[in-house]
């Protein structure tokens, strides 16, 4: 079985909740690239990803896209809309083949009924989101395309990370294949600006990159760079 993100929202329940959200609802497969969620449609269903990684973004104005962030195993999707009863706020994605438990939402409101304690675990994941929302907000204004890079790519080298071992040494190679154009649309910068951050990193030799890969040479020179 693929495992959980730490934290996140299927490795938070117990036993006898996770038995009970599963009897809800059925699993679906989605091939890499597919749509689970449209921005402004109803939510007429919650996700709970199994195995593979999602985007969540929104839809700029003038074009593109503006990554919201990335879930993995564990992850609880569509759980706003199911709440306020709302348009959805965000579209969300494939990155790679997914599955999915899909739970209609009338039974998921049902199953926070029967189970008041989940409901504290989504508060305290909305809120983690809430202040992650806020870092990006004084991120964006502290640091250049570069530094919002570098940040992005510890995140993921935490996150989505293997060891890998190279003529430099113990490395960390980033198992989530972004484009620079998602990169780009997470970072709030121009495709341009990240090409060009990722060469300055990988002129000093703190990273490596191959097409739709990167290795992260030096993760605590990334840290360094991004304060």
């Amino acid at each position: 079985m693929t495992a959980l993100e730490p934290g996140s929202f299927l490795a938070e329940l117990t036993p006898a909740e996770r038995t009970d959200l599963e009897s809800r609802g059925g699993v679906r497969a989605f091939d890499r690239g597919e749509v689970l969620f449209h921005e402004g449609e109803d939510g007429a269903w919650v996700a709970v990803l199994l195995t593979g990684r999602v985007k969540a973004f929104s839809t700029r104005e003038q074009g593109g896209e503006a990554v919201l962030g990335v879930r993995g195993p564990g992850a609880l999707l569509g759980e706003v809309a199911a709440i306020d009863e709302l348009p959805r706020s965000a579209s969300v994605k494939t990155l790679e083949p997914a599955r999915a438990l899909a739970v209609a939402t009338e039974d998921f409101r049902a199953y926070l009924s029967s189970n008041p304690r989940v409901s504290f675990i989504i508060m305290k994941m909305l809120c983690q989101r809430w202040r992650e929302a806020d870092r990006g907000r004084v991120e964006f204004g502290m640091f250049d395309a570069t530094g919002r890079v570098a940040q992005r790519l510890v995140e993921l080298a935490e996150r989505f990370g293997v060891p890998y071992t190279g003529v430099n040494g113990a490395s960390v190679q980033i198992t989530l294949n972004l484009t620079q154009e998602e990169l780009a649309g997470w970072v709030g910068a121009s495709r341009e600006a990240v090409s060009k951050a990722l060469r300055t990193l990988r002129r000093h030799g703190w990273i490596e990159t191959g097409r739709r890969s990167v290795i992260v040479h030096d993760i605590q020179a990334l840290r360094r760079h991004a304060r």
